[in-house]
């Protein structure tokens, strides 16, 4: 679906559905491994997904420099203009930072041209004059289409705020306070946003998309299940979406348990990591916790849409 508002005069892409937060490879050395996130969007295209977002918290972003975040921007943009122009996902490029970085990170966002930019908040979300002001800048400092991350404290009403103010500011991924009656309060108070995406690995994500979600922000390495769910909701067909999203429980529960490391895990045991290395001090994974996360990949992969 196009919309007709558009920055650069041709149509803009409407976003919605399984947008998820890809992991960061790095090689065993600890480099960032350019050529396996090229690969990570290949699997993402292959299994279906709407979006893809990148770098965000499960992206481990804090830990990556400014010059890798460039660079991985560049090549997550590259890879994906690679694919099927009539049916690759949408592209996000993250760019939070202080305000003068993420007004950097924006410009460069702008340049490459994705499809959207998203942003988590200053300081944990506090202060609402400083968030107005950090939104403001970074949709100044780009022409595509913003995506504000809630956190902590921040209110519909901020964000419905910032979206009166702010022309380019189309989508929230709300992770504020209590999802569902928030997105039951989004939806009530009017159509100043194009859509409100859920994240926190979408435990609730049938309700959220009975209440107006347009989609979700999941971890990579199983976001087909999510994609067979939401598929099946929009079509009508809510048993199916009931059935396949029971099997993507479990693994919720796994990246839930056991974070960064595990979801990056599961991409290991798909096929599109080398490896499950992360930078600082993610939990390593001892062998009681690969074998679970192995127990469950294993039963839940007749739903996955490319294999393991």
């Amino acid at each position: 679906m196009l919309l007709l508002r558009t920055a650069y005069g041709a149509p803009e892409r409407r976003l919605e559905g399984i947008f998820p937060i890809m992991q960061t490879p790095f090689s065993d050395s600890g480099a960032l491994d350019v050529e396996t996130l090229a690969h990570e969007v290949q699997f993402l295209d292959r299994i279906g997904v709407q979006g893809m977002v990148w770098p965000q918290l499960a992206s481990e972003f804090p830990l990556l420099s400014y010059d890798e975040r460039l660079a991985g921007a560049e090549v997550l943009v590259r890879a994906n203009k690679a694919l099927d122009a009539r049916t690759r996902p949408a592209v996000v490029i993250g760019v939070q930072s202080d305000i003068e970085t993420a007004v950097k990170y924006a410009r460069h966002a702008d340049k490459l041209g994705p499809d959207a930019i998203i942003a988590i908040p200053l300081n944990g979300g506090k202060d609402e004059a400083k968030q107005m002001e950090y939104y403001t800048a970074i949709g100044e400092a780009c022409t595509r289409p913003l995506i504000v991350q809630t956190i902590g404290p921040m209110s519909v009403d901020l964000v419905l705020r910032m979206a009166k103010q702010i022309p380019t500011l189309r989508y929230v991924k709300d992770e504020a306070g209590a999802t569902l009656p928030r997105l039951t309060e989004y939806r009530k108070r009017g159509q100043l946003l194009q859509g409100v995406f859920t994240g926190k690995h979408g435990p609730t994500f049938l309700d959220d998309l009975a209440r107006g979600a347009v989609g979700n922000m999941p971890a990579a390495g199983f976001a087909d299940l999510y994609v067979a769910a939401w598929q099946d909701w929009n079509s009508g067909k809510r048993d199916e979406a009931m059935e396949v999203f029971a099997k993507t429980l479990l693994l919720i529960a796994d990246a839930q348990a056991y974070g960064v490391a595990g979801q990056k895990y599961i991409l290991q045991l798909r096929g599109v990591f080398p490896n499950a290395k992360c930078r600082g001090d993610a939990a390593t994974l001892d062998d009681e916790a690969k074998e679970a996360i192995r127990r469950t990949v294993a039963y839940t992969q007749r739903w996955f849409r490319s294999g393991v």
